[in-house]
């Protein structure tokens, strides 16, 4: 016999968590790992190999590093570079790229998932909402969203490994740190979820995968790992 999807057990934990707070770049939409492969080819056309692991420290917000890959690149080469063509370059490849994406593994199932169980659902981007939004629009996930709060809404220089893009979801999500998910693939993203002391889950994406997460409550490989009920159960 079935068993019923609407157990005892389930109910109350759907009933303490209230909202799922994704972020978006990377974990929704993999827009990382384009970025990447477009200076690797920039790099390339210059002989030169570009360096992931220092592009890492500044994937999901402003994180402690101010790596500049165009300016890195004129340093390597020890002679001057046109840095706003390099970056138009960069641009241009990237987006193409970024445009053929469809949503991650497992993200559509979790949104409807979250709405059958009446959860409240946001986004939480240290992008901006031009951005976001856009894209959300064209992947047909938009209107899944109660919220989306990106880098407009918080002062300069406070994304994420800052929490206050996780702060303000919460506030304007109506709930409790206690009563709220994140889901994040990037070491600056989980930072700042257990800066606001939210239970966070890493997704880590191809380029990611590559960084050192810590301190994350759960780490997956796809959301397609755990079924959000699964999820939510563990969530004690």
């Amino acid at each position: 016999m079935t068993k019923d999807y609407r157990s005892d057990a389930f109910r109350e934990v759907t009933m303490r968590i209230k909202a799922l707070i994704f972020d978006f770049d990377g974990l929704i939409l993999d827009t990382e790992t384009p970025d990447v492969h477009a200076w690797q080819n920039i790099y390339a056309e210059h002989g030169v190999q570009f360096p992931v692991e220092s592009w890492g420290q500044i994937i999901g917000g402003t994180g402690a590093a101010q790596f500049d890959a165009a300016i890195h690149l004129q340093s390597l080469l020890g002679h001057p570079l046109d840095l706003e063509a390099l970056q138009a370059q960069q641009n241009h490849i990237s987006h193409s790229l970024v445009a053929q994406q469809s949503v991650l593994p497992g993200v559509l199932d979790y949104l409807q998932e979250a709405k059958r169980v009446h959860l409240q659902l946001a986004i939480a981007s240290s992008s901006p909402h031009a951005w976001v939004d856009s894209h959300a629009k064209r992947l047909g996930i938009f209107d899944y969203f109660d919220k989306i709060i990106c880098a407009d809404d918080v002062a300069a220089g406070r994304t994420k490994p800052n929490p206050d893009l996780f702060l303000l979801a919460l506030k304007q999500l109506q709930v409790r740190k206690e009563e709220a998910i994140v889901f994040e693939d990037s070491p600056n993203g989980v930072q700042a979820a257990k800066s606001a002391g939210i239970f966070v889950v890493a997704v880590p994406n191809p380029v990611t995968s590559l960084l050192s997460i810590e301190n994350a409550n759960l780490t997956l490989t796809s959301l397609t790992d755990l079924s959000l009920r699964d999820l939510l159960n563990k969530v004690k």
